[in-house]
């Protein structure tokens, strides 16, 4: 493993809060989320308890791929403000001791960004990859501009792959360049330039989008990590106190390619995503129909099992050691809300009392603390929709924040907004749930807390696995038993020595001596008694029994 300085001391404790900034809050009546919105907003997130936001991309963009497809990366989209508006937003959020991470789209540009025109019409230009054959290999797109030939997009076809060449050479593929090539060389100091350029301006890191995706043909992600440990060095040196975050779903390539942590996805590895999806994961919502199957964890038949996402988190972690971080979330702008199909809002306290209490780097999903839901049948909106079952606009819809028109979250017309609000006359807001202390908003609130004000029950406190079933019974740090039923009908698991357990937080679980039951979607947080707890010494993770 490559050695790169230990990551900032803040990382460990981190509560990420993802941020889909054109659905948050507009500010100026245009239907559209902007800085200036969030901004406003900056103190429900310092109620909540989070401390590090990041942004999806807010970079120029035409929005074919919601920002996705960037054509100027050292410029805020001006539908969003100025990069004073951002800057502002980032002294704003510094002053509630909350930090603010930006989305970099490393593999790819928009087809309207200067570099790709240029490219299009100068053949020596390699900042994309081309060939010129008159009859291109599937998955090129015809030139656009005087030059002849193909490029190679990196998802959809308006998204050229910038170049950071072939980890092999196949004479039948002439245009493969190697890593050390003009154009890829050009490429990686990009990345430097506009990484500098906004860490200059307070930002705290980076999300990277598709950060497994840069060198083609590259089994193993070899020379893509080799470009990634690259920029952690550099980075270490310049800039000590930041952060990278992957989209790459496989923390144990990732992080030792020189992120700092890395989250488990709906895709990503040789299982594609299982650990995410079967905890979440119920067949409604954002479905891709390559995936097999399954029942999810959390789903009240009480099918799933607890045991792919177990194994797979100690598989990581393991590999990991002290060297970088797993992020678990609990939905983001790609993937089905938590509160989506028919997952209802009683099953979700229980969600994020696992979320809260296991050792990973919990990121909540705008909305989510208050069970936004998923909203089904919208309309394709800047390339939402994937495939016949995958359309991602659903969880992206704007930010409920009371009873008013638009939910609070814009003062436009209903039909000048970026997606409709949820129609359900029972949708949840911030609002009404922060009046009513029983609600999930505050239970969210508390179980942050009592994260941050625990060690044990934070990124780094042991965890020791006693049942992986129904319940699932863990211990943190030797000290605090965590029991999770998500099924609707009553659990309960012996486990002798347990002791005396007060309940820190606990709806429908109890422990009697050895004995511990739970109704249905219920969770409790127990500290054990000093004479149970000198029984149990925090160490390395163990697998689940």
């Amino acid at each position: 493993m490559t050695s790169f300085r230990p990551a900032p001391a803040w990382l460990a404790d981190a509560v990420f809060y993802q941020i889909y900034p054109q659905s948050f809050a507009d500010s100026n009546g245009d239907g559209i989320g902007d800085f200036d919105g969030i901004a406003e907003r900056l103190d429900h997130l310092a109620w909540l308890g989070v401390n590090t936001v990041w942004l999806n991309p807010c970079f120029v963009s035409p929005f074919r791929d919601a920002g996705y497809d960037v054509c100027d990366y050292l410029n805020a989209a001006p539908r969003y403000g100025s990069n004073d508006d951002l800057a502002k937003l980032v002294d704003e959020a510094g002053r509630r001791g909350i930090r603010v991470l930006l989305d970099l789209v490393a593999g790819h540009t928009s087809d309207e960004h200067p570099w790709f025109k240029a490219a299009a019409n100068d053949p020596n230009d390699h900042r994309y990859i081309w060939t010129s054959e008159d009859r291109p290999p599937d998955g090129f797109v015809p030139s656009p501009g005087t030059r002849p030939g193909a490029y190679l997009p990196n998802f959809f076809a308006f998204q050229p792959a910038l170049n950071f060449g072939y980890a092999q050479d196949n004479p039948a593929e002439p245009w493969r360049l190697p890593v050390d090539a003009e154009g890829p060389r050009a490429n990686r100091a990009a990345l430097r330039t506009i990484m500098d350029h906004w860490l200059g301006l307070g930002l705290a890191g980076f999300r990277v989008d598709m950060a497994a995706s840069l060198v083609k043909d590259d089994p193993g992600k070899t020379e893509t990590a080799k470009i990634w440990a690259e920029l952690r060095h550099w980075l270490d040196g310049a800039h000590p106190d930041s952060v990278l975050l992957s989209e790459w779903g496989e923390p144990e390539v990732s992080v030792p390619a020189g992120f700092h942590a890395d989250f488990f996805l709906q895709f990503g590895g040789p299982t594609d995503g299982l650990a995410l999806r079967s905890l979440w994961s119920n067949g409604e919502g954002t479905v891709n129909d390559a995936w097999d199957p399954l029942d999810c964890f959390f789903d009240p038949s009480g099918k799933g099992s607890p045991r792919p996402f177990v194994e797979a988190w100690h598989k990581a972690s393991t590999t990991l050691g002290d060297s970088g971080f797993i992020s678990l979330p609990t939905a983001n702008h790609d993937f089905s809300r938590l509160n989506c199909g028919p997952r209802t809002a009683d099953q979700l306290p229980a969600a994020f009392a696992f979320q809260l209490t296991w050792p990973t780097l919990p990121a909540i999903y705008y909305g989510d603390e208050i069970g936004m839901r998923y909203v089904p049948g919208l309309p394709d909106r800047e390339g939402s929709v994937l495939g016949p079952r995958y359309n991602r606009a659903g969880s992206r819809t704007p930010m409920q924040w009371d009873d008013g028109p638009n939910a609070g979250f814009s003062t436009a017309e209903p039909d000048r907004l970026y997606l409709p609000v949820d129609p359900s006359p029972t949708r949840p807001t911030v609002a009404a749930q922060r009046a009513d202390e029983t609600s999930l908003l505050h239970l969210v609130r508390r179980l942050i807390t009592l994260r941050t004000h625990t060690p044990e029950l934070g990124s780094r406190g042991s965890v020791e696995v006693l049942h992986a079933g129904h319940p699932l019974v863990h211990l943190r740090g030797g000290r605090y038993l965590v029991v999770i039923n998500p099924q609707r009908g009553k659990a309960s698991y012996v486990h002798e020595g347990v002791g005396a357990a007060t309940p820190l937080e606990a709806d429908g679980v109890k422990v009697n001596g050895s004995t511990i039951t739970a109704e249905g979607f219920a969770y409790g947080i127990f500290d054990l008694s000093r004479q149970a707890a000198s029984r149990h010494h925090p160490g390395t993770p163990k697998p689940p029994r």
